[in-house]
């Protein structure tokens, strides 16, 4: 019988590429846009999850926010 799953997405811009990394099970994709670096992560998780030992933890609230920090060693902007 199969399952649905729901984890988190967190995509990124490094360079050219967009990373996508999925915190619950600490797997990561990449992708020239968004949408190709979100469905390099399905198809990571699916292998991921195809190991009999992965361990899938239980449903929980997903939240996300972002911060700011200042640091005065920080001598060069942070382009997103």
């Amino acid at each position: 019988m199969e399952e649905t799953y729901k984890f988190s997405a967190i995509i990124q811009k490094e360079g050219k590429w967009y990373v996508s990394w999925c915190p619950e099970l600490d797997v990561a994709s990449q992708g020239e846009t968004i949408e190709e670096a979100i469905e390099n992560l399905k198809e990571a998780i699916e292998l991921y999850l195809e190991d009999e030992d992965a361990s899938i933890p239980a449903a929980g609230p997903i939240m996300t926010t972002t911060i700011e920090v200042s640091h005065a060693k920080t001598s060069r902007s942070v382009s997103t």
